[in-house]
């Protein structure tokens, strides 16, 4: 997520390094380097060049502190600045009402059928809500299709009418069977459609005015970059949309899209989708984003991603597992399975300080742990429960089964139990206080 930005803005600190003061003279040249970096990730040239104004003027006004170098002022400065432009604050989702009304729009192809589950599923899960999706698109059945096998995945119900081609109908019969079955939220679904097309911007207008939304959220292809900025601008000239999604932020979108918009529509970012899961969805925090652009990570988010996936109970009787040395490869599998419904690999490594840095140039797979799970799943029940069971006969059978080599599968087992000796260690604090006394000083 923004590497090349991240890397040109890196390497425009490099010019204060090594420099015991600010002056006009080394910060001018660095937001030289700044505002190009901006304008190659597709930032709006007015926003670019205001915001390195800001950026200058503060740090040439700044006092540097003895323990602060000018490089470290200026990171600081930069971060506080990057999440201003974003919105500056978290703009949480209006769910206040009951039911509360959301209506999705966007161009064709910006993911809105996809996030539109993904919202459901976000508000389901995470806000104990109990969402009912309304197909509202009458040109694709395609995509009345795919709703109807998002909301099957997720297990929320979904209205659908394939004989009606009257979007504000649709609409109003979606509202009314949520008002009639309990549903707290409706989420409808529109048809894509391109700014210039007149008929087609009348008509969600007209839905609009029909059933007076709580929440307008205008979905954007990230990668789109500034072209995305200039849509959002001229559908929230008809619209007035409350927020905006950034989707495909797991690609290698430049930044245009996230750093420009808010300045430009005054309109906040709510969301971003980091993958085609439906768990692949984050509230947007101008402040970690703007972390994580400067290479500083996201530990927060990181967390609140675990807590999401681990069960408190479970992680209890783990714990008691742990204690008495009876971890298995059952519960490693289960484990690996929680690790990745939390996202992209390379996606939660960037989120580590310094890791993101580190990965760049690394590619990290989707399946990573393919190969673990195929010798996992080679195993009997019994060799799972008990994997001191796990002979070198038991391992070449395991290594055929799997399809891997005899020294993965070896490499696997050795890791495995050195993991076990550690966690065994770390529950025990006794143990942990004498290998603490050992370690040299």
């Amino acid at each position: 997520m923004f590497e090349n930005l991240s890397d040109k803005l890196d390497r425009a600190f490099k010019v204060l390094k090594g420099q015991g003061t600010i002056t006009e003279i080394n910060v001018a040249e660095t937001m030289k380097e700044i505002r190009k970096a901006l304008l190659d990730a597709d930032v709006n040239y007015k926003t670019a060049k205001t915001f390195t104004d800001d950026v200058k003027q503060k740090a040439i006004g700044a006092n540097v502190l003895t323990a602060v170098s000018p490089g470290q002022l200026l990171t600081k400065l930069m971060n506080d600045e990057l999440a201003a432009l974003m919105g500056g604050t978290t703009s949480e989702l209006n769910v206040s009402a009951s039911p509360t009304i959301i209506l999705i729009a966007g161009l064709n192809g910006a993911g809105k059928t996809t996030f539109t589950g993904k919202l459901a599923n976000f508000l389901k899960t995470q806000k104990n809500k109990k969402p009912l999706l309304v197909a509202d698109d009458i040109y694709r059945p395609a995509a009345i299709d795919q709703l109807e096998v998002l909301g099957g995945q997720i297990g929320v119900p979904v209205y659908t009418n394939r004989d009606s081609k009257d979007p504000v109908a649709i609409a109003k019969e979606g509202i009314a069977q949520a008002k009639q079955n309990g549903n707290n939220v409706v989420i409808i679904d529109t048809a894509g459609r391109l700014a210039i097309d007149e008929a087609m911007m009348v008509e969600i207008e007209q839905v609009k005015a029909a059933i007076n939304p709580h929440e307008i959220l205008f979905v954007v292809d990230s990668m789109t970059g500034q072209d995305a900025v200039n849509t959002a601008k001229v559908f929230n000239d008809r619209l007035d949309f409350t927020g905006v999604v950034l989707t495909k932020l797991d690609g290698d979108t430049r930044g245009g899209a996230a750093l420009s918009i808010k300045s430009v529509v005054n309109k906040p970012i709510k969301f971003i989708g980091t993958g085609e899961k439906m768990e692949a969805i984050d509230v947007f925090h101008p402040d970690r984003m703007a972390s994580r652009i400067l290479g500083m990570g996201d530990v927060v988010s990181l967390v609140e991603r675990a807590q999401m996936q681990f069960d408190e109970k479970e992680a209890a009787e783990l714990q008691k597992k742990i204690r008495k040395n009876k971890f298995d490869f059952n519960d490693f599998y289960n484990q690996i399975q929680q690790i990745k419904k939390m996202g992209n690999m390379k996606d939660l490594m960037g989120m580590i300080p310094g890791v993101g840095k580190m990965m760049k140039d690394v590619d990290v797979p989707d399946d990573a742990f393919k190969g673990i799970e195929a010798i996992i799943n080679s195993m009997t029940k019994a060799e799972k429960e008990n994997p001191d069971l796990i002979n070198p006969s038991r391992r070449n059978r395991i290594s055929k089964g799997s399809g891997r080599d005899i020294q993965e599968v070896n490499r696997l087992i050795k890791q495995f139990e050195d993991m076990r000796k550690v966690m065994k260690q770390m529950s025990n604090p006794a143990a942990m206080a004498a290998m603490m006394k050992r370690m040299p000083r």
